[in-house]
């Protein structure tokens, strides 16, 4: 098993104390190298210290957490991020395809969490879209702004798309579809509900139980063969009945947003 050198960065003592104690408990393949209070004491440990793993807290008195990051990227390390209940956060982070832990943190998650990031450093030496997602993420938190851009998992890495790009995701079992104005398609390993959370709900609708459609990409609807929506590509997608009314109220709002009579 090969070690995971990693430090924790948290300006709350019990929160770095009761994270030691978890990884010391259950994740043998972690050596702690170091405890950081702060941004720059974290700056310090990496520069004199050979570390693959930081376990980063986000908002810290005296310095976010997203400062440290140019400093990650330099000494290709990678990062979980731990935080308290922040709904906006954990979704531009869950776009951006990172990884989170939630405090307080669960053992289970500790561990799935740390066997990600051991898989992950095993298969390659440096994700090449790992700067683009820290920074996408960073400037996402920033601006408080709706998701607009998603990093998808898939093969043996990472695609960063732009969310107008997509015109509509696919349920396919435990997969999402996504079907791309490229008219490429990208089979992710996570399920619908998951990015019908994440995707902008001012442009996009969930329409079907397997389908959810970008309304910047709807030509039409109509009820000739049952309600359906035609798409600008050509594609046809069923609405279903349940789910017509919320699909009306969307396409009313979107229309007078963007000033559609």
């Amino acid at each position: 098993m090969s070690t995971l050198k990693a430090i924790i960065v948290d300006d709350e003592e019990f929160a770095r104390s009761s994270l030691f104690f978890l990884l010391q408990q259950n994740c043998p393949e972690v050596e702690i190298t170091g405890i950081a209070r702060s941004v720059a004491e974290a700056k310090e440990l990496l520069e004199n210290h050979p570390i693959n793993l930081i376990f980063l807290d986000i908002a810290m008195p005296g310095g976010n957490g997203f400062e440290l990051i140019p400093d990650a990227q330099k000494h290709q390390a990678e990062v979980i991020f731990t935080t308290a209940y922040d709904q906006y956060a954990l979704k531009a982070i869950k776009a951006n395809a990172l990884d989170y832990l939630l405090k307080p943190i669960d053992i289970d998650e500790l561990k799935i969490a740390v066997e990600k990031v051991s898989h992950h450093l095993k298969r390659v030496q440096k994700q090449p879209d790992h700067d683009n997602r820290i920074n996408n993420l960073a400037n996402t938190l920033s601006s408080r702004s709706e998701i607009k851009k998603l990093t998808l998992p898939y093969g043996q890495g990472f695609k960063m798309i732009d969310v107008d790009e997509i015109i509509y995701v696919e349920a396919d079992s435990n997969y999402s579809v996504f079907h791309l104005t490229n008219q490429d398609k990208i089979t992710v390993s996570k399920v619908l509900r998951e990015f019908e959370e994440l995707l902008p709900s001012d442009q996009f609708v969930r329409i079907h139980k397997s389908s959810i459609i970008n309304l910047n990409h709807l030509k039409e609807y109509n009820s000739k063969n049952g309600l359906q929506a035609l798409l600008k590509n050509g594609e046809s997608i069923n609405i279903s009945r349940r789910r017509a009314t919320d699909f009306f109220e969307k396409i009313k709002i979107f229309t007078k947003a963007n000033g559609e009579h």
